[in-house]
C-alpha cells in the first residue's frame, strides 16, 4: 500500500495536509469529509500544499498566501513590485515604502 499526501480543500483553501493512501481515504468517507485533492512533494511544476495554501483547480496546483498586497503572482511565484538587489547584502521587503530594505 502506498501512502500518499492529500490536502483537504474548503472554499478553495487548504484546511488540512495528511499523509494517508488513497484507498484508505476512499473508504473512510466519513472519516475524510469534503474534498481531497492529492499534493506532490518534489515535482517539478507543483507546489506541495500547506494549511492556508489556495487551491487552483485549473492547473491542479497550489498557490501559498500571498505575502505582502503589492506583490503579484506569476510564474508560479510571488514576485514583489521590484526585484531584490542582488549584492550580497540581506534584504527584507518594506510594503509601507514598497522597497527592499537592508538587514
Amino acid at each position: 500500500m502506498t501512502e500518499t499526501y492529500f490536502a483537504q480543500i474548503i472554499d478553495g483553501i487548504v484546511t488540512d495536509v495528511r499523509v494517508v493512501s488513497k484507498d484508505f481515504l476512499d473508504a473512510n468517507p466519513e472519516r475524510y469529509t469534503g474534498t481531497w485533492v492529492e499534493t506532490f512533494w518534489n515535482t517539478e511544476g507543483k507546489q506541495y500544499a500547506g494549511i492556508g495554501y489556495e487551491y487552483l483547480a485549473e492547473t491542479q496546483n497550489f498557490r501559498p498566501p500571498q505575502p505582502f498586497a503589492s506583490w503579484t503572482w506569476a510564474n508560479n511565484t510571488w514576485q514583489p513590485p521590484t526585484p531584490m538587489p542582488n549584492d550580497g547584502e540581506q534584504y527584507s521587503w518594506n510594503e509601507a515604502e514598497l522597497a527592499w530594505v537592508a538587514i
